[in-house]
């Protein structure tokens, strides 16, 4: 009976669609229907009216206790004209729509997914449409090549949607991971179910089986990757699972950590996989073949590259330069090179934040962390461009970006030098744009050099011992740099008090 119990909540249909928000540049409910999370019934879709004004509503999202009415103003002159080149904080986007928990850019498209079952979709500072996804919170999104948007759920889900050709502010659900007829025949199979172990936050009791194919909590985390055509989604069950992109087919769902899985990232080099874990773990997965089995994939463990008392909570790649960062609970950020022989090597410990590192982006040699401090600092990572074997490299602190009011939980980082809208400097010099979203409820846009310093900050802390080896990390100073290293920030972008809510305590886990 436990199996059918858990198959009818699998076809249990999503919540209907309410009213729309609290202003008619919002999701429009007359076009949306109720179905099942198959993929078959794509009706569910959203747009926004032309007009700006407000309306009154039934909806009623759920408040931000961070939310504020101040602006943080732009931290260069003229940061915030369009046609300046200056740097800082270029736009701030606030919208009465619950806690921000992810967000990913496409180009100048950026989407944002909240607590309140929405996803917002913005170009150029402003909405352009957006489409409720009736699954709760919504933790993850990454978006593909072909237009894909793929977000994970609070529920065990991982939906897709698509624009519409004929009009890019309509989007639709076109699928979910799994796909519906996948799950059915694998329900009716018992060597399809799986032990689980107990729910998080609770121990001991009865272990629990679930249809492997299916995520049995919260889907935590999404990564890409666009060459392979996978997908890799990362839970709170403890496991991470494979998808191949093209058909939506589960291939592989491996148990990965002892606890919550908060991060996966495809190294798009060598066949590697992150995944980091509340467990204080960072482990490398590398991709294989499986003989006779035509396209099919198995990962399996190569190395355990971090052992630590702190979660895990970030991890990001830069392929091109062969670089790993890892963001933990204890504010830390540490860099990995990987060698063309494939073995890593520390190349630095980054000290920043004052509390967790809650999230991390990288662009070529910038690396952005953001963190439950309400700050975000950004780095350029320096070293010997003369091949990825010389691992050894230095990073430089190139601004510390405050005027969040709640814990910074997404970033992600683009080239202004790729046709964005915010434009690129002239003379050669490289810009960037960062989005940060955080819980006060908020996105803000900020507009950097590479080459130049908000303003002059403080030496980073950075650590290079004399082996690669995970005890001479746990050796080193830069473990406890509270107690030998001066944080002061610059006094023009100095960190107000702050004292961290009950609230804040459970960031981490949702």
């Amino acid at each position: 009976m436990g199996g059918h119990k858990k198959l009818i909540h699998f076809l249990r249909a999503d919540p209907a669609p309410g009213s729309a928000l609290s202003s008619p540049r919002s999701f429009s409910s007359n076009d949306s229907s109720v179905s099942d999370d198959d993929g078959y019934n794509s009706s569910s879709s959203s747009s926004f009216p032309a007009s700006a004004a407000s309306s009154p509503s039934r909806y009623s999202p759920p408040k931000s206790p961070w939310a504020a009415t101040t602006h943080l103003p732009g931290l260069g002159a003229g940061a915030g004209d369009d046609g300046s080149a200056a740097t800082g904080l270029i736009a701030s986007l606030l919208k009465e729509d619950g806690k921000v928990y992810s967000l990913a850019a496409a180009g100048d498209v950026l989407y944002t997914g909240t607590d309140s079952e929405n996803v917002r979709v913005w170009r150029d500072r402003r909405e352009l449409a957006g489409f409720r996804t009736g699954s709760g919170l919504v933790k993850a999104i990454v978006v593909a090549a072909d237009g894909r948007i793929f977000t994970g759920h609070q529920d065990g889900k991982v939906r897709v949607w698509r624009a519409d050709a004929a009009d890019p502010a309509v989007h639709r659900r076109v699928g979910s991971l799994p796909a519906l007829g996948d799950y059915l025949v694998s329900s009716v199979n018992p060597s399809s179910y799986v032990a689980l172990g107990a729910p998080r936050g609770r121990r001991g009791g009865s272990r629990r089986r679930a249809v492997w194919l299916r995520h049995a909590d919260a889907v935590s985390c999404l990564s890409l990757d666009e060459a392979a055509g996978l997908l890799y989604s990362g839970s709170w069950d403890r496991t991470f699972k494979v998808w191949r992109v093209s058909d939506s087919r589960c291939l592989e769902s491996v148990p990965a950590h002892d606890d919550a899985v908060n991060t996966v990232a495809a190294a798009g080099f060598d066949g590697l996989v992150f995944t980091g874990s509340a467990d204080g773990t960072v482990k490398v997965w590398r991709r294989e073949v499986v003989a006779g089995g035509g396209d099919r994939t198995r990962h399996v463990l190569e190395r355990v590259l971090r052992e630590g008392d702190g979660a895990v909570t970030a991890v990001a790649v830069c392929p091109e330069d062969r670089a790993v960062y890892v963001g933990s609970s204890d504010g830390l950020v540490t860099c990995w090179r990987w060698g063309l022989n494939g073995e890593p090597r520390l190349g630095g410990v980054l000290v920043g934040h004052r509390m967790a590192v809650m999230c991390l982006a990288v662009s070529g040699r910038v690396v952005v962390s953001g963190s439950a401090d309400r700050t975000l600092c950004v780095w350029r990572r320096d070293g010997d461009d003369r091949g990825a074997d010389h691992q050894h490299c230095q990073h430089v602190r190139l601004a510390v970006l405050a005027g969040h009011t709640g814990p910074v939980k997404c970033v992600a980082v683009a080239s202004a030098d790729d046709g964005d809208s915010y434009g690129a400097a002239a003379g050669g010099e490289r810009r960037f744009v960062v989005y940060s979203g955080s819980l006060d409820g908020s996105v803000k846009v900020w507009r950097l050099s590479e080459d130049r310093p908000l303003v002059e900050p403080p030496p980073a802390v950075i650590t290079e011992p004399a082996a690669p080896s995970m005890p001479a990390l746990l050796e080193s100073e830069a473990w406890t740099p509270r107690r030998t290293v001066a944080l002061a920030p610059p006094p023009a972008q100095a960190w107000a008090p702050y004292q961290a809510p009950p609230e804040l305590k459970r960031v981490a886990a949702a």
